[in-house]
């Protein structure tokens, strides 16, 4: 503290050095910006236990009862949260299996349904479960859970959480925006239901995947949960079932293409950022041949982000240097890694993107670097290997085409399988984006034994579990215990007898994504950078100990996910600075952001990331 004390002497003027000073010796008083401030109220009684944003129910004490018109609507014992959160797991331990609706009604759907009903009435105590929980029910707010809640959303329906713009609204949005009471928004994840997880087009129901992550981004990151804003954007669905369904609650027409589409699109992104001109868009669950163009088209203009192109390949580049890592090498041979990636859509096409600039940067960042690391990616889609000779090919694909040059002594050719591209490349890492269940076969598999690396990885990432390329039971079965494997979704360890354990690390989206809004917004930055992104990925994959990696454990448990999301903020800040991006976040401004030592950087995010405590509750009239 005595240092931190003595280089704000040197950096601020007297009031600012004042105001800081206290915060660094009474962090709590810092804390009030999100956790303690009162909230004045213009409503009493009924309408506030009605409310779950400040509902607290029998936990309201006898003077707040008084003072807010509540004494005689509640039981007359008060309990605190913890007796609350205490009573609720045991509700729901008993409640999971009654609260099934029929046998179709799985048990974590069930789980779902009484979370949610949670929500719908204090979002207080529904926040503080789930982080107190959140390696068990992260899976259930998440993924794999939210794909079952977005295929069944219409029969799920029940209390509104969001906005829905849809292409009817065209010439509306400006004036429909201010139809959301908060006055401030921090965080919007917004999708168009085309491409939900490895599910398809379950237009309006998508919804669902927004408010399961910014669900996450309030558990992990802290951003305040009155200030986060999930929107459907509705342009149709070319989901026959859904067209033919009369319960389905969005539109039933077919999809809008071309530049209609992009000008509904245009006019949210107008319209949100005309409001709250702060704001944080991620971008969520659309087809590829919308997703990098949509990115492309907004990223350099608007503070926003593609959690499916750059957030997975930002884990997935975590994953790629800790296998590294795990390997005994140092993370600077990643160039030397031959990686075969199974699918070329924007998941995958975002990971060879983002992981040739991260070998081509260790390289040197000049014109060699690039085509040395463009060199190290084998690509296989659904017709095979992706070659020059293919006609039509996908642009965003086209630069990583193998060349004819390159096929000869290989002896591949256009379209070979991808059962052949591993017999002949050898490689160090499969890696699995093509949202195909079992691709990753038994053959497959045996063929990775000849793999020129002592430790082969195989990166199953395909969401949601159904769709996981294959199973760390049937890798490590085949591969044996120097396996290293990753997915998308969560997997059990793999007892390989002889108290050995084959590793499942959960390559969840989660690590980044909220890391990096949450630095995005304490910094200021106008826009979130590839190097922004990089920082993040490279923060998570130093974040776990050198004796853990080489065990095969290359990312962490979710129950440490606040203080990864932390670090990983904190490399975002830092990086933010660096680049001149910063405008800082009330009252830090960008000079003072870049004075602080990575210590003190760390300590402002821990200091603005929001918890679930009961605020003080003033009643004032009208």
């Amino acid at each position: 503290m005595a240092s931190i004390s003595r280089n704000l002497r040197r950096s601020f003027a007297p009031d600012r050095l004042r105001r800081l000073l206290l915060l660094s010796q009474h962090p709590r008083e810092y804390v009030t910006a999100e956790c303690h401030r009162p909230v004045v109220l213009h409503k009493r009684g009924p309408d506030i236990l009605h409310d779950p944003w400040f509902n607290r129910g029998t936990a309201f004490s006898m003077t707040e009862r008084d003072r807010l018109g509540v004494r005689g609507l509640l039981p007359p014992n008060v309990v605190s949260s913890q007796q609350q959160i205490d009573r609720f797991m045991l509700d729901l331990i008993r409640l999971q299996t009654y609260a099934r609706d029929g046998p179709s009604d799985t048990y974590p759907l069930a789980k779902w349904r009484i979370l949610n009903r949670l929500h719908d009435r204090n979002e207080t105590m529904y926040y503080k479960v789930l982080i107190n929980n959140i390696e068990e029910y992260a899976p259930i707010v998440y993924t794999p859970t939210v794909g079952l809640v977005c295929q069944n959303y219409s029969g799920l329906f029940r209390r509104p959480r969001g906005m829905y713009f849809s292409s009817e609204d065209r010439g509306e949005m400006m004036s429909m925006v201010y139809n959301w009471p908060a006055d401030q928004v921090d965080m919007i994840v917004v999708t168009d239901g085309s491409r939900i997880l490895g599910l398809g087009d379950l237009g309006v129901q998508g919804i669902g995947i927004a408010i399961g992550k910014l669900d996450l981004y309030v558990a992990a990151a802290g951003i305040n949960p009155q200030r986060v804003l999930p929107v459907m954007i509705d342009v149709g669905t070319n989901n026959e079932k859904l067209l033919k369904d009369p319960l389905y609650l969005g539109l039933q027409e077919h999809r809008l293409e071309g530049d209609e589409y992009v000008s509904v699109i245009d006019e949210f992104m107008e319209a949100v950022f005309t409001r709250w001109p702060n704001v944080i868009v991620q971008f969520e669950d659309f087809q590829s041949k919308w997703a990098f163009r949509l990115l492309q088209r907004y990223r350099k203009t608007y503070r926003m982000f593609n959690d499916d192109v750059q957030g997975t390949a930002g884990v997935a580049i975590a994953g790629l240097l800790g296998a590294v890592r795990a390997q005994g090498r140092p993370m600077i041979d990643f160039p030397k890694q031959r990686i075969v990636v199974a699918g070329a859509g924007s998941a995958g096409i975002g990971v060879v993107n983002a992981a040739s600039r991260t070998m081509a940067r260790m390289l040197g960042n000049n014109d060699v670097a690039f085509e040395s690391a463009r060199s190290q990616f084998w690509i296989v889609d659904a017709h095979g290997l992706i070659t020059e000779d293919r006609a039509d090919i996908d642009p965003d694909a086209r630069p990583f085409a193998r060349r004819k040059g390159e096929l000869g002594h290989q002896g591949l050719s256009e379209g070979a399988s991808l059962v052949e591209v591993v017999k002949k490349v050898k490689p160090d890492v499969i890696l699995g984006l093509s949202a195909v269940g079992g691709l990753f076969s038994k053959e497959v598999l045996e063929a990775l034994k000849d793999s020129s690396s002592s430790r082969p990885a195989i990166f199953a990432m395909s969401n949601p579990t159904k769709n996981a390329e294959c199973t760390p039971g049937e890798a490590f079965s085949i591969l044996g215990e120097k396996a290293i494997f990753a997915s998308g979704s969560p997997f059990h360890d793999v007892d390989l007898g002889d108290g050995k354990i084959g590793h499942s690390n959960q390559g969840n989206n989660m690590y980044l994504f909220p890391g990096i809004g949450l630095g995005t917004l304490l910094s200021g930055a106008r826009v979130i950078s590839d190097g922004m992104l990089q920082a993040a990925a490279e923060r998570l994959a130093s974040y776990m100990k050198e004796e853990e990696v080489l065990q095969g454990i290359i990312y962490p448990p979710i129950s440490r996910i606040r203080d990864i999301t932390k670090e990983v903020a904190a490399a975002v800040v830092r990086e933010a600075v660096a680049e001149d991006l910063a405008e800082g976040y009330r009252e830090m401004d960008a000079r003072e952001l870049a004075r602080l030592s990575e210590e003190e950087t760390i300590e402002y995010v821990k200091t603005n990331m929001w918890s679930p405590v009961y605020p003080t509750i003033i009643y004032k009239k009208d």
